[in-house]
């Protein structure tokens, strides 16, 4: 038995995983090393080091999750522990809650850093999902399948909101659209939704205003980055610095790129060269073809996420592998439009390869999630295969 289910796990995707990570892993390092030192005064491999951790916790987290069966997570305890857990440690962000980066979202233990929001797009994931699968025989039904949980999540997010991590918020709506798009219900029913999304939106600016907290979605410095998208020459060492520099490492890297770590721009030119703008300096070091292997790998795992998805025969799985494709599809294009211009500058860090160890290990942990529904699709398949045969054998 044990064999067989070894035979089930999807090693291809489990290749493009550790590829993509170890890749992260040496641009993270290349990319911190002037910052490290110049900014921080640490040593040289400080960031690289941290994030090592990260990696190895993420995998042995991955180990755990591909292994643990994943219907597991719809049991009821474990959602009410999943969502009473989050809420702690977002209202303790809150009050305890160390800042950085104009937003108070991580908690400081010792050494460790968390940031709550991560486990937040995964605990939600599993909490619709679960949510739908129990509901689907009134799936259509707002005030009993929809309105519910979709309150839950909106007060996650309105304490989000508090951090304030606007960022975080659009990939978590990013998420809960594509989820429940997929649960099966009606267009009906998605236009209500659709309108009732509109009025949580202003119930929100309002408790934001009530609570002070409105001053901080139209801050001068959110308002420079809008300013910096869509004028960034205009204003090259001020609103648009970040944007323009990104463009130069981009278009200084041609087609092979500078080589690695021999990268201009992360030397106190481009600002978050480690963590939002990772990209730009792959593109700069390692060239085009570093970045069309990026994406490659990137494009790879949110597609091969979707095909889980589409092959899974009951709902809780399905939806779940689509939140967690969702989630790091989204993260991708929300980043790289930062980097090209595409979209304003939101500090959404690029998945697997940014330094950021909350994410990395909260990442590894979702493609353990992944990789166990993916598996048991694989092995109930052929388990119901060898039965067939093994019926037609007898009945012969």
């Amino acid at each position: 038995m044990f064999k067989k289910v070894l035979k089930c796990y999807d090693y291809k995707f489990i290749i493009a995983l550790v590829i993509l990570s170890m890749i992260g892993l040496i641009m993270v390092y290349s990319a911190s090393m002037v910052t490290a030192i110049a900014r921080y005064g640490f040593t040289g491999d400080y960031f690289y080091q941290k994030q090592k951790f990260a990696l190895l916790a993420g995998l042995f987290f991955f180990c755990v999750t591909a292994v643990i069966p994943y219907k597991m997570y719809q049991e009821k305890r474990f959602l009410m522990l999943a969502l009473g857990g989050i809420t702690t440690l977002l209202v303790l962000v809150l009050v305890f809650g160390h800042t950085a980066g104009n937003a108070t979202s991580w908690l400081v233990l010792g050494p460790v850093r968390i940031q709550p929001l991560e486990l937040t797009k995964l605990v939600i994931i599993v909490y619709l999902a679960a949510v739908f699968t129990n509901k689907q025989e009134y799936i259509n039904d707002l005030k009993r399948a929809i309105i519910p949980p979709i309150i839950i999540v909106f007060f996650l997010c309105i304490l989000i909101a508090m951090q304030p991590d606007y960022g975080g918020i659009l990939l978590i709506l990013g998420i809960v659209a594509a989820i429940v798009l997929c649960s099966g219900i009606s267009r009906k029913s998605m236009l209500k939704i659709a309108m009732l999304g509109v009025v949580g939106i202003g119930i929100m600016l309002v408790v934001l205003l009530v609570t002070g907290h409105i001053d901080t979605v139209f801050s001068p410095v959110r308002i420079s980055r809008f300013t910096g998208y869509l004028h960034p020459f205009e204003n090259q060492q001020g609103d648009g610095y970040q944007l323009v520099n990104s463009y130069l490492a981009i278009g200084t890297g041609g087609l092979q790129g500078l080589g690695l770590g021999q990268g201009v721009q992360k030397a106190g030119y481009l600002p978050e060269s480690h963590t939002d703008f990772i990209m730009a300096v792959i593109a700069e070091e390692l060239g085009f073809w570093g970045v069309i292997i990026v994406l490659g790998l990137l494009f790879f795992i949110v597609i091969k996420g979707l095909r889980i998805a589409q092959k899974c025969k009951e709902p809780f799985g399905a939806l779940m592998a689509i939140g967690i494709s969702v989630m790091i599809g989204t993260q991708v294009f929300v980043n790289l439009g930062a980097v090209t211009g595409i979209l304003p500058i939101t500090g959404v860090t690029l998945p697997f390869v940014s330094y950021g160890g909350s994410s990395l290990t909260l990442l590894m942990l979702s493609m353990g999630v992944l990789t166990n529904i993916s598996m048991f699709n694989k092995f109930e398949e052929k388990h119901k295969v060898a039965l067939v045969k093994e019926r037609k054998l007898k009945s012969v």
